[in-house]
């Protein structure tokens, strides 16, 4: 297959996942969900419902009930990516002069991620139990809009904390619910929301850091061959100079495993950058992404001074002991947001360069300072 259809179908995969990741992980508002929802409508009719029923159950079951396929998927793409990294990118790199240590960041980078990761999955996000109850009704006054007082969960049968929710993926009530995520196959709440922003941040310097590394390991191929001043017979038998897309075409077949970790390194940077931002975001302003979409609908969102502001951050700073685990009684209250009547409490609590294996064979036979004869590859 040419370029244009590896590229084609790499795109369309790539967002259909996010269209189903949207639309069945509880943000059915997002465009891509309701993008989803009318392609959905359309086509549900020409599919037997035989075949409906097995995608719904699978859907249902990967979304909506605990399971582990996520935390494998993401451990298979970290082994490809970091495979395919030291298999030829490292090599690559360390024959054009780049320094040892800059090849190690990403490890060092993978060991930092893999402890967060075990914290996201392994923490309790703040389960409410009979124990801790009593302590966890009096952590935040209720605002009587989004949370009103003597609401009882009709799972739990325990009476709500203001800013609780039960998640019907893991069957019980966190405190300071923000969501469930398939990837650490885990509520993130008030005891372990600080570790998965870490845990953003930490895939963001990694996703960062291999595509810096790969695409100088790129630009050093480019340089080096002269594939910059090739020249190339098109269809119509012209010389035409090899342009951007060419250059990208020609890298892409030459070194198409490559090519495709980076670009999905360059996806998963910007998805998760913003993503990250957007929690950042609600750390600032003393928010879950629970509340922020119930406020959103109800026209409850509020806007922020600095020393509010600094103030919500500490929401996520972590204790300074190990007896804070289970969010003990307040000793007093700080107003953070008084319009929605959230209050914060304040708690005891953690030589020349070498040869680089004859890239110019590797790139194509007779160089590029020649005209290069054929159709576009």
């Amino acid at each position: 297959m040419d370029f244009l259809t590896l590229f084609g179908i790499y795109v369309a995969v790539v967002l259909t996942c996010i269209a189903l990741v949207c639309k069945y992980s509880g943000q059915q508002q997002s465009p891509l969900g309701l993008l989803l929802d009318k392609f959905t409508g359309i086509v549900s009719p020409w599919i037997p419902q035989c075949l409906q029923n097995i995608c719904y159950r699978t859907m249902h079951r990967l979304f909506h009930q605990r399971n582990n396929f996520f935390l494998y998927l993401h451990l298979v793409l970290e082994v490809v990516v970091y495979g395919e990294f030291s298999y030829e990118v490292f090599g690559f790199c360390l024959d054009m002069g780049i320094s040892l240590i800059s090849l190690c960041i990403p490890y060092v980078l993978l060991a930092v991620k893999s402890y967060l990761f075990y914290l996201c999955c392994s923490r309790d996000p703040g389960t409410l139990t009979k124990a801790n109850h009593t302590a966890q009704l009096k952590v935040y006054q209720y605002d009587e809009k989004l949370f009103q007082q003597g609401v009882q969960c009709s799972t739990c049968q325990l009476v709500k904390p203001a800013r609780s929710k039960h998640c019907r993926v893991c069957n019980r009530c966190v405190q300071r619910f923000d969501h469930h995520c398939v990837w650490v196959n885990n509520c993130i709440g008030a005891q372990n929301t600080r570790y998965f922003l870490l845990y953003l941040l930490s895939v963001c310097a990694m996703a960062c850091d291999i595509a810096v590394l790969t695409t100088d390991m790129l630009l050093q191929a480019v340089l080096r061959t002269g594939l910059l001043h090739a020249h190339y017979i098109d269809e119509q038998g012209v010389q035409q100079p090899a342009g951007p897309f060419f250059i990208i075409q020609h890298l892409f077949m030459t070194f198409p495993r490559i090519v495709f970790m980076l670009g999905f390194l360059v996806f998963v940077f910007f998805l998760l950058a913003g993503y990250s931002m957007f929690h950042m975001y609600l750390a600032l302003i003393n928010q879950t992404s629970n509340e922020w979409f119930k406020g959103k609908d109800q026209n409850s969102l509020q806007h922020y001074g600095l020393q509010q502001i600094l103030s919500s951050g500490l929401e996520v700073l972590p204790p300074a002991d190990k007896q804070s685990q289970s969010l003990p009684a307040p000793v007093h209250h700080s107003p953070v947001n008084p319009e929605l009547g959230y209050n914060k409490v304040d708690v005891r609590a953690e030589d020349d360069i070498l040869s680089w294996y004859e890239v110019g064979k590797l790139l194509g036979e007779g160089g590029y300072g020649s005209v290069y004869e054929g159709k576009r590859l």
